[in-house]
């Protein structure tokens, strides 16, 4: 039997933050186009998927007789609500820049309404537990290797150092909810890992393909960033690659978020930014206190 508790962070609400994302140059990471508008993709998603995670949470909160999990899953959506904020201004930015932003939401809100109206609330939490996991891991993926964002723009390392953070600290909320009170199969909860992963994958390649069209890169220049940008992330030192043993941690029997361990400069993330209450600093500490690839 696997052990429940490895090493375990617990939810903290904090206030809205300023990350500048105004002043964020068009190509903010590694001024590589193609890498720059995927995360802007995923990027998107957020706002509108942050809600439909604490919709999905909420069909089960009248089950919850836990009072420490209802604690904590009050957190989780005040947390998420927070996030959703911050993305938004993200959003506002990509606007600006003459990104088709209000397409991408309606058609992603049409998904979500399905999935709420016409799936179960087993499915949802389920969706919504594999999602966390999967947003839980940004933080050992971007951060686990100073490199990996050593020259994306600080702001927006930043913004998702802050949303990395937080996805760790809540990342079992919505797995315990599924467990504890939604009455989920465990092959529906490995199922829902590979669904979530395949839409996630799908939608923000299909974004990013369109925004670097209104960018004003023809056909062939975008099949050369794809072709040139997905090692980065798929290749086999990629990004992503990299964590594949915490994702397929996953579809163990008895497999539980907390198991994983925090990444190790978490408590200089929560440190500097209550030393200094600015979350550009605690991103930068957060950013600089990641080991290099040996």
């Amino acid at each position: 039997m696997n052990t429940i508790v490895r090493n375990q962070v617990h939810p903290v609400v904090r206030t809205e933050f300023d990350f500048k994302l105004d002043q964020v140059p068009r190509f903010w990471m590694n001024n590589d186009p193609f890498l720059t508008r995927v995360f802007d993709a995923l990027s998107l998603t957020f706002p509108d998927g942050e809600r439909y995670f604490i919709q999905s949470v909420r069909l089960f909160r009248d089950k919850i007789t836990d009072p420490e999990l209802e604690q904590r899953v009050g957190a989780f959506i005040r947390q998420e609500a927070q996030h959703g904020i911050a993305h938004e201004k993200m959003n506002q930015v990509m606007r600006a820049q003459g990104m088709p932003v209000d397409q991408f939401i309606q058609r992603i809100n049409r998904v979500f309404k399905f999935e709420l109206e016409e799936r179960s609330p087993q499915y949802n939490i389920a969706m919504t537990a594999a999602a966390e996991h999967l947003t839980a891991l940004m933080a050992e993926t971007f951060y686990g290797k100073k490199e990996t964002l050593a020259n994306a723009h600080p702001y927006v390392r930043a913004l998702l150092a802050w949303h990395a953070i937080e996805e760790m600290e809540h990342r079992d909320v919505a797995f315990d909810v599924m467990q504890q009170v939604g009455e989920v199969s465990e092959s529906m909860r490995r199922w829902a890992l590979i669904l979530t992963t395949l839409m996630m994958i799908g939608f923000t390649l299909y974004r990013a393909n369109v925004m670097l069209r209104h960018d004003g890169f023809s056909r062939w220049q975008r099949f050369c960033m794809i072709i040139k940008g997905l090692p980065w992330f798929f290749g086999r030192k990629g990004t992503l690659t990299s964590i594949r043993k915490q994702y397929f941690d996953w579809f163990k029997k008895g497999f539980h978020p907390s198991q994983q361990p925090i990444i190790r400069q978490y408590n200089v993330w929560v440190d500097t930014l209550a030393a200094t209450n600015d979350p550009i600093q605690a991103g930068e500490a957060f950013w600089q206190a990641a080991q290099s690839k040996k």
